[in-house]
């Protein structure tokens, strides 16, 4: 999210903007060129990278090292590819070895720290205009060197003939709004050396033999440069969101936590993003970081380590990505556990299970569904083992209230299912969860420095248990991110169940980046009163929030007859696309059943749509219009919602109507959370259809 220009003043803007093209002369050379008074290699530098400035790129070269009156820095860049520190060094035949860097015998690697150091403080300087971490880069020039690509302590190394390409190819990650807003930073920042430099009485640094001689091998040819250049503006743009964010949000990515913390805020507040954003951060936080980043939903792993290898490509292979059953399954495999999961033999032994139920349960509920729920979410998903256990737990979100004879009965139903599993020699997914946590009870996993939980709310108690035990209680090690309000699942936990605490490490969300004001009246109005406990023991109702945006009403189409339903479906689908804003891949059809994703699928392809479903959706750009489920659908977001076959009594402004048991009011509470995340998918616009058996069509 762009943090916009009221974070500098117009006269701060315009200085900085005089400054930088002060550089402009009769050709990019020469303005170059004028600016480098310093050593010999820096005026080459200068002369290599001036090309740059056509690619909209500023220099600031020969500014004062920030807390120094002594030292100085070579030359700022800064440009559609974020902000460059760059720091020359005429040495001889310099070596790069196992992660170190020498000067003949001399092992110099210490001499980096001071320009990381900077780099890390400038990130901390410019989060307060919302510049993302990870976009200012330390480099290290060799003169009269080609061909060196290394990192190093986490700065950057190349030669004089590769500097102009490294800093191309990271393409355009900035707007040119941006690059003004960032040029203004790195001037208040990097203040002009504007006094004679104080003596200094220390020796000067030693060069090993003479500075490096230069011939025409070293330097890029003209070619190469226009080459380098054509390649940076050409690479894919990168989304404003990933660089560019609210400044609380950037700062929220740099803070640290002295154990395990919790960010949460209402849908469209950019928690996935700050997350996001997080695991590259604290993936380059040491140079033998791990990070993993997992949650619930299945699609979700795949997307956001495509964002992230766009994003940051330089640590995208210290971040693993996985979904919360693919993680427990590796962590059986590397320990030689072996586990046959069979979903549909699990249905097939708990409806045998149910069978010989009676009495007590069938009197609450004669649908099976809901004790199925309650074995999975409420027993299995705290991992309780005994009777007693289950007699005194609070069964966090579920409404009916249960004696505890009918709960010896769920108890015997539990104990016939777990039976049959058990002669079938199946798991369920469940299972998967308690055997991967118990594994790593009897060994612990190392390797992973932190563990970032998105869409935390939707977890049970058991995988959260399960991950804090792989993070541990050490600072910035395990982040948990969500909102209660849009738990789409039965049950529920608190952070005390899973034996953690959060207190005084958490932080509120509470600005929708997303979402245009009408989109989140709708949604506002679809959770209005429903309440939930959240996973820090408190109990919370639908939160208020807000929006500066503003756009188009959303659309509630009603229909007497499915052929009516279906066809005002596909005509908006077609009217949304006709903006020249809106591709179809900027449009998602989101169902609430696997059944009703099925006949999206059909209907939109009979009309010509092109479709991917959102089970082979992986992040990348594509011209299809994106159909899943809403539990799918989760942690994405998309320019035009659709939402079809919602049913009627969601929308109803009097839907809590008398006679209805407990367990059907938490299946609509829940229903319209499901609703409430499907309409906050949204950007700009979204359509909600019904059928409806009386009343006018809309």
């Amino acid at each position: 999210m762009s943090a916009g220009g009221s974070a500098w003043s117009e006269a701060t803007r315009q200085l900085a903007l005089s400054e930088a093209h002060t550089l402009a002369a009769e050709s990019a050379q020469a303005k170059a060129a004028n600016f480098f008074a310093a050593a010999d290699s820096e005026k080459r530098i200068a002369h290599v990278l001036a090309p740059l400035a056509a690619a909209g790129y500023h220099f600031l070269p020969d500014r004062q090292w920030p807390g120094s009156r002594r030292a100085q820095v070579d030359m700022v860049v800064v440009g559609p590819g974020g902000l460059f520190i760059v720091d020359t060094k005429a040495w001889k035949d310099p070596v790069i070895a196992a992660g170190r860097v020498f000067r003949g015998d001399a092992d110099v690697t210490d001499e980096f720290d001071g320009l990381a150091d900077l780099a890390w403080k400038t990130e901390a300087a410019l989060a307060e205009i919302g510049l993302a971490p990870g976009e200012v880069r330390p480099v290290v020039v060799f003169a009269g060197h080609k061909g060196v690509n290394a990192s190093v302590g986490g700065v950057e190394i190349v030669g004089e003939g590769d500097i102009v390409r490294h800093i191309a190819r990271r393409g355009q990650r900035l707007t040119a709004s941006a690059v003004e807003q960032v040029l203004a930073a790195a001037i208040k920042h990097f203040p002009l050396i504007g006094a004679p430099a104080p003596i200094d009485v220390t020796l000067p640094e030693p060069i090993i033999g003479p500075e490096p001689a230069l011939d025409m091998d070293h330097l890029p040819t003209e070619s190469d440069i226009e080459a380098a250049i054509l390649e940076g503006l050409l690479a894919p743009p990168i989304e404003e969101w990933m660089t560019f964010l609210h400044p609380d949000q950037a700062k929220l990515v740099r803070r640290s936590f002295n154990g395990p913390s919790r960010i949460r805020g209402a849908a469209g507040t950019g928690k996935t993003v700050v997350g996001l954003h997080r695991a590259a951060y604290l993936a380059r936080s040491q140079a033998d970081a791990r990070v993993l980043v997992t949650t619930f939903v299945r699609t979700l792993p795949d997307v956001l380590s495509n964002l992230l290898g766009r994003m940051a490509p330089d640590v995208a292979h210290r971040v693993e990505f996985s979904g919360v059953h693919q993680f427990a399954r590796k962590v059986l495999d590397e320990r030689g556990i072996d586990v046959r999961v069979a979903p549909k033999v699990a249905d097939q032994a708990f409806e045998d299970a149910w069978q010989n139920t009676n009495g007590p349960l069938t009197a609450i509920d004669t649908s099976s569904r809901y004790w199925r729920e309650e074995l999975d979410h409420v027993i299995k998903g705290r991992g309780l083992t005994t009777f007693d256990e289950y007699a005194d737990c609070a069964r966090i979100g579920r409404r009916r209230r249960l004696t505890l004879d009918q709960r010896r009965s769920v108890w015997a139903l539990y104990q016939r299912y777990e039976a049959f599993l058990r002669s079938h020699q199946v798991h369920d997914y469940a299972d998967l969860i308690l055997l991967a946590g118990a594994a790593l009870r009897d060994e612990p996993m190392v390797g992973y420095t932190a563990v970032i939980v998105d869409e935390a709310q939707d977890l049970s108690c058991a995988m959260i248990s399960m991950l804090a035990s792989v993070a541990g209680d050490g600072a910035d090690a395990f982040t948990l991110i969500g909102d209660g309000q849009q738990t789409i699942y039965p049950g529920g936990y608190t952070l005390a169940e899973a034996g953690l605490s959060v207190a005084g490490r958490g932080v509120i969300m509470d600005v929708n980046y997303r979402n245009t004001a009408e989109i989140l009246a709708l949604a506002s109005h679809v959770v209005r009163d429903a309440s939930y406990v959240d996973i820090e023991g408190t109990n919370a109702t639908a939160t208020a929030i807000t929006s500066p945006r503003h756009g188009e009403r959303p659309l509630f189409a009603r229909a007497r007859t499915r052929t009516e339903h279906d066809g005002k479906l596909i005509q908006q689908i077609r009217r949304a696309t006709q903006s020249v804003s809106v591709g179809w891949g900027d449009v998602g059809v989101l169902c609430a059943a696997t059944w009703q994703v099925r006949d999206a699928v059909r209907l939109l392809r009979t009309a010509g749509i092109p479709v991917v479903e959102l089970t082979d959706y992986n992040g990348s750009s594509t011209d299809a219009v994106k159909v899943g489920t809403i539990k799918r659908a989760k942690g994405l977001e998309f320019k035009q919602v659709l939402l079809p076959w919602v049913a009627e009594r969601l929308m109803s402004l009097d839907a809590d109507e008398p006679g209805w048991t407990d367990s059907e009011i938490e299946r609509i509470e829940r229903d319209r959370r499901e609703l409430f995340v499907g309409v906050t998918r949204a950007r700009d616009g979204v359509w909600v259809g019904c059928i409806v058996t009386a009343g006018p069509s809309a």
